[in-house]
């Protein structure tokens, strides 16, 4: 009975794994996703200013996805 289910679990995971594996960007998407508004940082200089006024009030650098504190212990 335990191994059945062993084999449905895994039968499971396999056909949801193997669901996004053959979605492709098609050609006509492309230049949709090439536009600036669908960058992680679509406007690179107000987000250098963003740090650095988190940056001067924080009175640490990093932090963005990396543990640790300002202190330098990571």
């Amino acid at each position: 009975m335990r191994g059945l289910r062993i084999v449905i679990l895994m039968l499971a995971l396999v056909a949801f794994g193997s669901g996004c594996a053959s979605t492709a960007v098609k050609p006509w998407d492309r230049d949709l996703l090439a536009q600036k508004k669908m960058r992680f940082v679509p406007h690179p200089m107000e987000n250098a200013v963003d740090e650095h006024i988190y940056f001067s009030k924080e009175g640490s650098m990093g932090g963005h996805g990396v543990g640790g504190g300002g202190c330098g212990c990571n």
